[in-house]
């Protein structure tokens, strides 16, 4: 049996490692408070394919010690609509997630996705690219997981499907 694959272009390579907060809030329920780890706007045209990646990484310092969940995602939203981040947002990765405790201390958070621009995208407008996570714990009482800004990078490769 032969198999062919048609390989895409890539138009573009787009990473930053810049890490805007410094904190998230630690909430007794999840998806309360999302923060940004990572973001980055990406010129795209209906039908591109982004190869995305990130990584970020947060600490428990809580005192006393309690086990905190920490999920995360990447998303996208169209930065151009005339809304920005205001406007609508869409989850473009499974959800992922771990705890971590003062022994462990340190957790890294990675995530990965394959996303195909909708056909429908408005023509000329960016989308911005989303690395979010938020913490929660049973225990919370107002403190806050630590996010480590050097250990951050968002990567997106954009590619034209092939013809």
């Amino acid at each position: 049996m032969i198999t062919t694959v048609s390989c895409p272009t890539l138009v573009g390579l787009y990473a930053t490692d810049e890490v805007p907060a410094t904190k998230t809030r630690i909430n007794k329920a999840a998806g309360v408070s999302y923060v940004t780890l990572l973001r980055i706007v990406v010129p795209v045209q209906p039908g591109n394919v982004l190869d995305i990646s990130a990584r970020a990484r947060v600490s428990n310092n809580t005192k006393p010690d309690y086990t905190v969940g920490f999920g995360y995602h990447l998303w996208q939203y169209d930065v151009d609509n005339g809304l920005g981040a205001s406007g609508e947002w869409t989850r473009i990765s499974s959800f992922n997630g771990d705890n971590v405790n003062l022994d462990r201390h340190h957790m890294p958070a990675h995530s990965e996705t394959v996303y195909t621009v909708p056909a429908d995208w408005p023509d000329g407008h960016r989308m911005t690219i989303v690395f979010r996570g938020d913490a929660m714990s049973s225990a919370a009482d107002g403190q806050y997981l630590t996010i480590d800004p050097e250990y951050g990078q968002l990567t997106v490769r954009r590619y034209q499907p092939a013809a």
